[in-house]
């Protein structure tokens, strides 16, 4: 199982924490299926009112897909297969606050799941950023889940600055990216915190409140969402090049990443 599941059934809060340590909590087709499992089966689950989502280890929240997994993709031109689109809550039609604890890196397919949460609490280490663009892929899902939630200056600069600059914990906080920093460490405990009184409140009135924030903006999420495909088969390098331009990082003369 890449996935622990810690229920507290006196809060009413689940801990849900990708376990990939040694992987950075990248997500493999295992783990993609085992998140959309959980997030439909906490549908049902009346004793949870509320969820936190983590990453094991402190080197990583999440840094996407794991690059080792080889997804499968339809002969057709018109279709993407993208393992992600259904590892969020949101994507699984579940309704109930999920508030993300993030410590270390958090990245690329990341956002899919930060960008579902309904906010975001992260250590003072942790750094945000985006590594399609580096790797001569279109930065498209990710960057529109981020439009969600931070300035389009801002998403616009993290998109398309790629591995040679991170957003720093401080700076996604002034953005609105993070609504509270905290020491390293301390984001589980913060954001269940948080979870616990949100979770003390009457169900329905949590829930619809969640529904109206969110429809907000679903509009416009879900037609940004449409393009995206097109975007990706236009834009992206066949898969060997990315794997070269991977494979390439971090080579002597590239210096390591500026956080801001």
């Amino acid at each position: 199982m890449a996935l622990r599941v810690e229920r507290d059934k006196e809060s009413g809060v689940a801990l849900v924490t990708l376990d990939r340590p040694a992987k950075l909590n990248a997500i493999d087709l295992e783990t993609a299926g085992e998140l959309a499992d959980l997030w439909g089966a906490l549908r049902y689950d009346e004793g949870v009112r509320a969820v936190v989502l983590t990453g094991a280890g402190t080197r990583a929240f999440c840094t996407g897909i794991d690059r080792g997994v080889t997804v499968p993709q339809p002969p057709s031109p018109y279709a993407i297969d993208d393992p992600l689109l259904r590892i969020g809550p949101k994507a699984n039609d579940l309704w109930k606050p999920v508030v993300a604890a993030v410590e270390g890196m958090a990245c690329g397919g990341a956002f899919y799941l930060l960008g579902e949460a309904e906010f975001v609490v992260a250590s003072r280490e942790a750094t945000f950023f985006d590594p399609h663009t580096t790797y001569g892929m279109v930065s498209a899902y990710e960057a529109v889940a981020m439009a969600q939630r931070m300035p389009f200056g801002e998403v616009a600069r993290m998109a398309l600055m790629g591995t040679a600059e991170r957003v720093g914990a401080e700076r996604a906080y002034a953005i609105g990216l993070v609504s509270e920093v905290t020491e390293p460490g301390g984001a589980v405990a913060a954001a269940l915190r948080a979870a616990a009184v949100i979770a003390g409140y009457p169900t329905g009135a949590v829930q619809g409140t969640v529904r109206a924030v969110w429809s907000a903006k679903e509009a416009a999420r879900a037609q940004a969402m449409a393009q995206a495909p097109a975007l990706i088969a236009l834009g992206n390098l066949p898969p060997e090049r990315q794997a070269e331009l991977f494979e390439g990082r971090g080579r002597a003369g590239d210096g390591p990443p500026r956080v801001r």
